[in-house]
């Protein structure tokens, strides 16, 4: 087979690397393969050794593993209402500040932020991140903050820079799914520490001690809390800094939710209250102003008495120049989001998640057999089930899969943040949809509620 090229210009070379003077036409002939031996095929196959890598082997996602495995068919005859996604973009009803687009395309149109920046970020953009959340007890520099691919990549940087693979880190249970993911890729063992639901999901500190050996390398603390929507006080967190100060471990401080607390309840970032445990505050855009498809996060160095010294910062330089640092447009807007953002847009967000939360609380926790946790804060309501009067299910995901199927209701099993028999409602719902939800919620379990009978009752006696 062949066909017809042709050369304008001087001089050219053909594909062969032929000299071509002036314009002409240049006859190519390409072999095509229209008969494949399918004995070579297979020899050539048997050849090569492509394998997954340990490390890819070993990432999962549990929530991804849980939920793909779940028979998910609505009831058609019901629009579906899906409160297991923490994106508050999804249903459109919680947009971002006009200021803040206005930033971005501000920063767009200036035409400076289309290159690339330093692994770290811009030292501006670090430094206007550093005044942000600076405070007597805890100043910040520009050389204490490493900008990041949202508050995901902070929290992978910190882990990364902390542990070896055969340490093992400390996590919440329930809690985010991302810090199992990101350690196990890296042979890093976790040991989960119980919150307790009864004290609005406080830390279990015995538990939390108990498991601490010469081999832990890290404390992470997510609060306002990823599943819970708990809120913790000074007092609770100055004990949890109190057993990290005895046994020399340091802390990562996931901060994402950090002022999206509601009124009457106060969040306290524990870098300040530290006097000596040094802490990797992660924190980020996404959740606060609204744009987590932004990707823009953080890492806040709190080291005031020089335990991580410059190692550990040089190690985050190092990681970060694994990629090339965080969107630069968004580096170049962060001035202006993160100081002209006026309070009545964040009063507003924190406004609506208390009213969609408190109307949850309300209706579910009036229905037979649930048990909610009223939250405090970020964007969640944990609710339990009193399995045993729910025998059609063997557990939480065969629970809320039958949610979905015959009420058109998607809530996240809470087995996916290792805590089983509850499940999570995302609150960033419109309200009437809300409502709606709690109404299916409460006829599924009207359904399929069945009361401890006289016989089990009277041997409890």
């Amino acid at each position: 087979m062949s066909f017809v090229v042709k050369m304008n210009g001087s001089q050219n070379n053909d594909i062969h690397g032929n000299f071509i003077s002036g314009n002409g036409v240049h006859h190519v002939s390409v072999r095509t393969h229209v008969n494949v031996d399918p004995a070579k095929l297979k020899s050539l196959r048997q050849r090569w050794s492509v394998k997954p890598s340990e490390m890819s082997k070993k990432t999962l996602n549990p929530i991804r593993a849980i939920v793909d495995g779940m028979k998910l068919t609505p009831n058609p005859e019901k629009p579906m209402i899906a409160l297991s996604i923490g994106d508050p973009t999804v249903f459109g009803n919680l947009p971002t500040d006009d200021t803040v687009l206005q930033a971005m395309k501000e920063a767009i149109d200036s035409h400076k932020y289309n290159g690339y920046a330093p692994s770290v970020g811009y030292q501006k953009s670090r430094e206007v991140v550093a005044d942000f959340y600076s405070c007597p007890e805890a100043p910040l520099d520009g050389k204490d903050v490493i900008l990041t691919s949202g508050c995901s990549q902070a929290i992978e940087l910190a882990i990364s820079v902390l542990c070896n693979p055969g340490d093992n880190i400390l996590v919440p249970r329930p809690g985010f799914s991302l810090y199992k993911t990101l350690a196990v890729s890296m042979g890093i063992q976790v040991k989960h520490y119980n919150l307790l639901p009864e004290k609005s999901w406080e830390i279990d500190l015995q538990h939390l001690e108990s498991l601490i050996d010469d081999k832990t390398a890290c404390l992470i603390v997510n609060n306002p809390s990823n599943p819970c929507g708990s809120v913790f006080s000074r007092e609770h967190l100055h004990k949890i800094l109190s057993v990290a100060s005895r046994n020399c471990i340091p802390i990562l401080a996931d901060e994402i939710y950090g002022d999206m607390v509601f009124p009457g309840c106060d969040f306290q970032p524990l870098a300040p209250l530290s006097s000596d445990v040094p802490i990797l505050s992660c924190g980020g855009l996404a959740k606060r102003w609204l744009v987590p498809g932004w990707r823009m996060g953080w890492i806040l160095i709190h080291d005031r008495n020089d335990i991580f010294g410059t190692a550990i910062r040089e190690g985050l330089v190092k990681l970060s120049q694994r990629i090339l640092g965080p969107c630069t447009v968004v580096q170049g807007a962060l001035e202006s989001i993160l100081n002209d953002t006026p309070p009545q847009f964040y009063q507003g967000t924190i406004s609506f998640l208390k009213s969609n939360s408190e109307i949850c609380y309300s209706e579910l926790s009036t229905v037979p057999g649930l048990n909610p946790v009223m939250p405090s804060g970020a964007m969640y309501i944990m609710v339990g089930i009193e399995m045993e009067h729910f025998p059609d299910f063997q557990n939480d995901v065969e629970f809320t899969e039958r949610l979905v199927t015959e009420q058109s209701v998607f809530c996240l099993p809470a087995t996916a943040f290792e805590y089983p028999n509850f499940f999570r409602i995302v609150v960033t719902v419109p309200e009437e949809m809300m409502i709606e939800a709690c109404i299916r919620i409460r006829e599924f379990c009207a359904r399929h509620y069945r009361p401890r009978s006289q016989d089990s009752h009277e041997l409890d006696q």
